[in-house]
């Protein structure tokens, strides 16, 4: 085997296991209902995932200091915060997250 048709195999499979891990829940969980408590915990995963996304984007590491404040993207936040809170749509949230951000940027602001 070739070292090209190894890394294509190698690709192709990698892809395919990332796929299934993805899929494979969706399928199971058609079948199956889920326990109260079980839907409980796993309501706050979105709102993990989203925090653990915004505080390391917030602040900036320094190595032997303490973490500095990113204030453009604390800036784009507020704006991003409030669509979140009045909207409840999580596209509509992206969306104003993106333009505050490249408002910011591009020194519309």
């Amino acid at each position: 085997m070739s070292t090209s048709s190894y890394v294509l195999l190698t690709i192709l499979l990698a892809g395919f296991s990332m796929w299934l891990a993805k899929v494979l829940p969706f399928l199971l969980l058609k079948k199956f209902t889920l326990p109260k408590w079980a839907l409980e915990y796993l309501s706050f995963v979105p709102l993990t995932i989203m925090s653990a996304l915004w505080f390391s984007q917030l602040f900036e590491q320094h190595l032997g200091q303490l973490p500095s404040l990113n204030w453009e993207n604390l800036l784009a936040s507020l704006p991003t915060l409030l669509a979140a809170i009045f909207s409840k749509d999580l596209l509509v949230t992206v969306i104003v997250g993106i333009i505050s951000l490249a408002c910011l940027r591009f020194g519309f602001f």
